[in-house]
């Protein structure tokens, strides 16, 4: 990819450590006394190593001897949320489109080595909730001196999966000015005895036992020839041919060319198609202009494939949407998309707010990114020359089925609520456990003045945030919150947990059976009063008498009579019966530990589950929340003895969709 120079001080800083590939004996022994430690997201070489010795919290490992029994942090590292289905509902605006341009995401959510595997006990992360118009993310990194393959960590694909989004790992060959080695490139595009390509069956292979969904490769290390080239082509064709069957898709890097240079061609052409014809898509390097692109569109389409299968890149690493870009060439606003749309680095929502930033701070500037200037997909605003993605690109959503619940959990918070209460108060982060976020934020619908509509961190019902409206409301005001299909029938209920900070406001739930009448119209509420909110928190239950059919937006219609309002809903949830609690799970033990640094290990409980969540039960009978993960391990670190403890005592529960817990199992662990 094109040198970037914060990227490059990133690659200089790890490039001493890479002038000639050696292999490295220790590597594997090293891997196997990180057990017992901290899990982290994995990366590998292909095969050999740098010369030297890896520097502190590094451990090299080789892609060709991975092999899944033998990987320690597996438990830690698999994502287990399957890929969600997704519809379209009607556009809230005339300009986004359906069926055209797509969003491709390439996102560093933290360093190669180091990245936790299960979240961090931070609030500071790239907490992106704006799923709904993305296609495909790519967990991005890799660096000459830690490793070269990333496969993603597990909170970010359970998120993105809960969304319906595809996540890929990377495969970064560098340029040899950063620390890159053509013996890297060589590595992976060896081949077997009967001319097979053992790391495209391995990359299938760690694929498919980590959760993912397929693999980005982009090879810019340089000085290659044009039979290096053919193996390369070759390593495609096999890498997306066994992980098609498996779901998996492949993204080229436009990088290297058919002779076996690295020259980006801003273009899909003569030099890069052979790449392009192996692979699922092609993301188009930043060098390409309107007339490339159009070229490259059409190109595509002699070869019988999509004009979207193209992602045309714009970074917006260092100047987000202060960023100029030719919007009319990827996405003109008065005729046909030309290609789909490829972000570099839109973690820079978060990267470029000062040090102590805070969530709301990060989810403020998200918006403004994604949503434009307006803060609203349905208002946007005149002569902003950010095109925001959801003033062109059509949201999708997931919520489809029977039950349906949200805390609006964001994926990271300050502290921890389980049902109003502070039950951990310490700052924490684990996208696994966010929940299916409102695709469309914030859609408001008023005649009169707008209030601000934002996540807020400062109180909840459960997890680490709320959904906090606030402002004088002239008129009646409706909030957007979900377009959904769900099926319902006379027994089937809509829950809301909210509550008033402020005197003077009705709460209606907004609940639409039938679709808006066109691009840019509002749904059809139907608008059911609800009981008023007290300062503490309240919850309403509303039965859908008189109603048939399919929910398909669900909302909230606020009005204020005695000034500014300030209300929060905690909890929304819409089910057919009487919410279960889930089966419990089994087995829970403690498998290693290293001083107050305790991994958890259990059997998943049968049935549906959302996640588990681990509690401490401190002497005098108050349960303390260590953590939540949808995976069947966990990892804590730090803990000390209570005063007079000579055991600390854990418990874990299964957490269902409803948010309703299993009975917990026990495990003690002496000091």
């Amino acid at each position: 990819m094109t040198p970037h120079l914060s990227r490059r001080a990133l690659l200089l800083a790890s490039a001493a450590a890479a002038v000639a590939p050696a292999v490295l004996p220790g590597a594997a022994s090293a891997a196997t006394r990180a057990a017992s430690g901290a899990p982290y997201a994995a990366y590998w070489y292909p095969d050999s190593f740098p010369a030297g010795t890896p520097g502190p919290g590094i451990t090299w490992r080789s892609l060709k001897a991975w092999r899944a029994e033998d990987d320690a942090d597996l438990a830690f590292n698999s994502a287990t949320v399957p890929l969600a289905r997704r519809f379209t509902p009607v556009p809230v605006n005339t300009t986004a489109r359906a069926g055209q341009a797509r969003i491709q995401s390439l996102v560093s959510f933290g360093p190669t080595a180091g990245n936790p595997s299960q979240g961090a006990a931070t609030a500071d992360h790239y907490a992106l909730t704006h799923w709904s118009y993305l296609d495909e993310l790519v967990f991005w990194g890799g660096s000459s001196g830690e490793g070269l393959i990333l496969a993603p960590n597990a909170p970010v694909v359970d998120a993105a999966h809960r969304h319906g989004v595809p996540v890929l790992g990377s495969v970064f060959l560098p340029p040899v000015a950063y620390g890159g080695d053509l013996r890297w490139t060589r590595d992976m595009v060896q081949k077997d005895s009967f001319g097979r390509f053992p790391l495209a069956q391995r990359l299938v292979a760690v694929a498919a036992a980590y959760g993912f969904d397929g693999w980005f490769i982009n090879a810019e290390t340089g000085g290659g020839d044009a039979a290096l080239a053919a193996d390369m082509t070759g390593f495609l064709k096999e890498l997306t041919a066994l992980g098609r069957p498996k779901g998996l898709r492949v993204c080229w890097y436009d990088s290297m060319t058919v002779s076996g240079s690295v020259s980006w061609q801003g273009a899909l052409n003569d030099r890069n198609k052979p790449f392009f014809q192996a692979a699922d898509s092609l993301f188009v390097d930043f060098r390409w202009s309107r007339s490339t692109l159009a070229a490259s569109g059409r190109t595509a389409e002699q070869l019988g494939r999509s004009r979207y299968e193209l992602w045309a890149g714009v970074d917006v690493e260092a100047n987000g949407w202060n960023r100029s870009v030719d919007w009319d060439a990827i996405i003109p606003v008065n005729t046909p998309d030309v290609v789909s749309l490829g972000f570099y680095r839109p973690e820079w929502t978060r990267n470029h707010l000062p040090a102590g930033r805070t969530p709301a701070q990060f989810h403020a500037a998200d918006d403004r990114f994604w949503s434009g200037q307006s803060l609203d997909p349905s208002r946007p605003t005149p002569g902003d020359p950010w095109r925001a993605p959801a003033l062109a690109v059509a949201d999708r959503s997931t919520v489809d089925t029977l039950p349906f619940a949200t805390v609006f959990n964001t994926g990271h918070g300050l502290r921890w609520y389980e049902s109003g209460k502070v039950t951990s108060d310490a700052p924490w982060n684990h996208l696994g456990v966010q929940d299916r976020m409102p695709s469309r934020q914030w859609v408001v619908r008023t005649t009169g003045q707008r209030p601000t509509v934002a996540y807020d961190f400062s109180d909840a019902w459960h997890g680490g945030s709320s959904l906090l409206v606030g402002g004088t409301l002239t008129a009646p005001t409706t909030l957007d919150l979900y377009a959904c299909r769900l099926p319902f029938t006379a027994d089937t209920v809509v829950e809301l947990v909210h509550r008033s900070e402020s005197a003077g406001v009705t709460v209606e739930l907004a609940l639409a059976t039938g679709e808006p009448s066109g691009p840019g119209q509002p749904h059809p509420y139907t608008n059911v009063p609800l009981a008023t909110p007290g300062r503490g928190w309240t919850t309403t239950t509303v039965r859908l008498t008189g109603l048939s059919g399919t929910v398909r937006a669900l909302g909230v219609r606020l009005t204020g009579t005695k000034g500014p309002v300030t209300w929060r809903l905690g909890s929304l949830a819409v089910r057919d019966k009487a919410a279960q609690n889930p089966s419990a799970p089994a087995g829970l033990r403690i498998t290693a530990a290293a001083g107050g640094d305790l991994r958890f290990a259990w059997q998943p409980a049968p049935g549906a589950v959302r996640h588990y969540a681990l509690h401490r039960v401190l002497p005098d009978g108050t349960r303390r929340f260590l953590g939540a993960t949808c995976q069947r391990a966990h990892f804590v670190p730090g803990l000390r003895p209570e005063p007079g403890e000579s055991a600390a005592r854990f418990e874990l529960r299964a957490v269902g969709e409803l948010y309703t817990a299993s009975t917990p199992v026990t495990v003690t662990h002496p000091w």
